[in-house]
């Protein structure tokens, strides 16, 4: 199991934008300037989006690896909208995932890399559901 770091987020001098810290790395977060942010970086959906796009390259090359296929690379685009529920009561998030391989696959190589993209842990997390704890410190 990887270790775990903490996301401290704080708010930016503009606003919606966010300063977003993990471990040593450092990166801005914004809302698009069509919802009222400037811009600056990626939008919150847009981060989970990377997330989940991340998640599904290193699990492939992990899976590709451990059976010495011939995966030069991987390319995932994300993208996240809302849709109206089946009851039409609520909105349902959907992430769009499309992915492209590079190397040489059979047919039956390529249906079983995009099963193991499902089982890739983001996949998982954004497809159960999740519990939030929030507590207030002082």
């Amino acid at each position: 199991m990887a270790d775990t770091r903490t996301a401290c987020v704080e708010i930016g001098e503009s606003k919606f934008t966010s300063r977003v810290v993990v471990g040593h790395h450092e990166f801005t977060s914004d809302e698009p300037v069509s919802a009222g942010g400037s811009d600056l970086g990626p939008s919150p959906y847009e981060l989970l989006a990377s997330g989940l796009g991340a998640c599904t390259v290193m699990t492939l090359q992990m899976y590709a690896s451990l059976k010495e296929w011939d995966l030069k690379g991987v390319r995932v685009d994300v993208s996240h909208r809302k849709e109206d529920s089946e009851d039409g009561k609520s909105k349902v998030d959907v992430f769009s995932r499309e992915i492209k391989f590079f190397g040489d696959f059979d047919e039956k190589q390529y249906k079983r890399m995009l099963i193991i993209a499902d089982k890739c842990p983001v996949h998982k997390t954004l497809s159960a559901s999740s519990k939030i704890e929030t507590t207030h410190v002082e």
